[in-house]
């Protein structure tokens, strides 16, 4: 017979994987250290294979622990999307949501995909707009959630800190205009974090630059630097093909690390809100490449 993976198993599972401590995730699940212990080598006898294996004082996965912990996250998410459209009554209605551009192709799929197979009644309007126009329309209650780059901590905790990014000077593979002077600069159109971020940068190093481009549209601003015109600053996470990171050692300032986090709008929120939102924050918990918040 087959081996049957208990649930509980592969939630216990998934806490270690995420504290790095069997001692957190018994806080986590609600039982013993002793107890998930007990639940780690029932989940070894069930695959019949070693889940673990010890290195000085930690405990690394082993090939198949890493296989069984992906499945895991697998089950896990199914799981609770079944027990969510069974429970509950369907969701319906419309979610406005605001993001800025460069997020929109990065994040966007990856974040409303799962949601939309769950809840298939709901429509979506996505604006895409610079951060700073964004916190005016949550203001005016044109959008129930916005996902927002902040300027600092202290307004990334006023929403829900999602993650942190750094952001990164970017220059075309074949081309090279990060070696003109002044440099040539792609930004987004005033109100931008970023566009002030990079010129404040560049004016303390010292290194004389122009606006050689600017848009309201991310790809505009790739298409410009991929056609080697000018050098942008995004995420890391949102690089395009055929562009490098420039640092230091190209005479590039390093700049800040990007705070996302998610805001809701000063209206109030409602159930079709409040479950996007436990999406999203789940959603960035799990995802990669972007570094999360703890």
């Amino acid at each position: 017979m087959q081996p049957t993976l208990d649930i509980d198993l592969m939630r216990t599972l998934v806490a270690y994987a995420d504290t790095g401590s069997f001692t957190r995730a018994a806080e986590v699940v609600g039982r013993t250290q002793s107890a998930v212990s007990m639940q780690m080598r029932r989940l070894e006898e069930q695959i019949g294979h070693p889940i673990f294996i010890r290195q000085g004082r930690e405990m690394q996965f082993t090939e198949p622990g890493r296989t069984l912990l992906t499945y895991a996250r697998r089950i896990l998410r199914l799981h609770q999307e079944a027990v969510v459209r069974i429970a509950e009554p369907p969701l319906s209605g419309t979610l406005r949501v605001g993001t800025p551009d460069d997020y929109a192709n990065t994040l966007l799929p990856m974040l409303f995909s799962r949601f939309a197979e769950v809840h298939p009644e709901v429509a979506f309007e996505i604006v895409c707009e610079s951060s700073v126009e964004l916190r005016r329309r949550l203001d005016r209650d044109e959008l129930d959630l916005a996902i927002l780059t902040c300027s600092s901590d202290e307004e990334a905790a006023r929403g829900i800190v999602l993650a942190r990014e750094p952001i990164v000077w970017v220059s075309s593979m074949d081309h090279d205009a990060h070696l003109r002077r002044p440099v040539p600069l792609a930004l987004f159109q005033a109100p931008c974090q970023f566009r002030d971020w990079g010129t404040s940068a560049l004016e303390r190093r010292g290194i004389d630059y122009r606006l050689a481009y600017q848009s309201a549209n991310m790809y505009a601003l790739f298409g410009a630097v991929q056609a080697g015109l000018a050098i942008t600053l995004v995420v890391k996470a949102s690089l395009a093909p055929n562009m490098r990171v420039l640092g230091e050692e190209d005479g590039f300032p390093a700049l800040p690390v990007a705070t996302i986090s998610l805001f809701q709008s000063t209206a109030g929120t409602n159930r079709l809100v409040s479950r996007l939102t436990d999406h999203l924050v789940e959603s960035f918990r799990q995802a990669q490449p972007l570094k999360l918040a703890s």
